[in-house]
């Protein structure tokens, strides 16, 4: 499954990749944005740490991880430390304690 996004002409792409003999989906987290740094925070419940996504030659920014089958995780991008951005085409959205909405990634 590829959905794709743009917000404020930023595309944000999830792609899943589930295996018929593994516990786990191979899903991958893009963003397209002229920036120097996009990190992903909240899975697992991380919030203090993000994930770097990697910086790639088109000038997107991924990462692929493993997630366990039958979980759901909240997660936000924040892009260059100061803008944070949710996917619109994730899963689901969650009210947050801060009075805003984080991307839900439902495997």
């Amino acid at each position: 499954m590829i959905e794709a996004l743009y917000i404020n002409k930023t595309p944000i792409m999830i792609e899943k990749k589930y295996y018929k003999t593994k516990a786990y989906c191979k899903v991958k987290f893009t963003v397209e944005a002229e920036a120097k740094k996009v990190e992903l925070f909240g899975l697992n419940n991380e919030w203090k740490k993000g994930i770097a996504l990697v910086k790639k030659k088109d000038g997107s920014f991924a990462v692929e991880m493993n997630i366990d089958k039958g979980t759901q995780h909240e997660f936000k991008y924040l892009v260059d430390k100061k803008t944070w951005l949710n996917d619109e085409q994730a899963d689901a959205q969650a009210a947050n304690v801060f009075g805003t909405t984080n991307s839900v990634v439902v495997i």
